[in-house]
């Protein structure tokens, strides 16, 4: 995390250096700074993985964008047909995720994703449960949450 605080410090002195306060600015400003901090990861123990890290990251945006987009096509497509073909309950998620981010991570993107919405952790921290407005098949949604766990234990590496 320390690391990408450094990336942002950068990007926002290259903002200001160049005066370029902009959108496409700060992304230019943002991918110099990775390209500082990927060179100097080998010598500096705290940017130690922070450059394989960065393309995870990126892709765990588009991958959460897709299912937002997914997820808001199927729940659109619903409220504007006649007949609701929602089959709402709840399911238990075990989970691999044992840090606070970890669960709150998760927790927050499944409540993100329309259609989902997080209720409760067990008092152990190891069941988090889930209502679904779609539980057709309780497979597929199950492989679904553990996709997002799995990219997000593999984005806090």
């Amino acid at each position: 995390m320390t690391a990408f605080a450094w990336n942002l410090l950068l990007a926002l002195a290259w903002m200001i250096l160049t005066g370029d306060f902009t959108g496409p600015g700060f992304v230019v400003g943002f991918l110099f700074g990775y390209l500082c901090l990927a060179l100097m990861q080998r010598h500096v123990p705290v940017l130690e993985g922070y450059a394989q890290r960065v393309p995870g990251m990126v892709g765990f945006v588009f991958f959460f964008f897709w299912m937002v987009i997914k997820a808001n096509a199927v729940v659109a497509f619903d409220v504007a047909t006649p007949n609701l073909s929602i089959k709402p309950g709840v399911i238990a998620v075990p989970l691999q995720l044992e840090s606070d981010v970890g669960i709150t991570l998760f927790a927050n993107f499944i409540t993100l994703t329309p259609g989902t919405l997080s209720l409760d952790i067990s008092d152990d921290r190891s069941v988090l449960f889930v209502h679904a407005m779609y539980l057709d098949d309780e497979d597929e949604l199950m492989r679904e949450l553990k996709d997002i766990e799995r990219r997000i234990i593999k984005l806090l590496g």
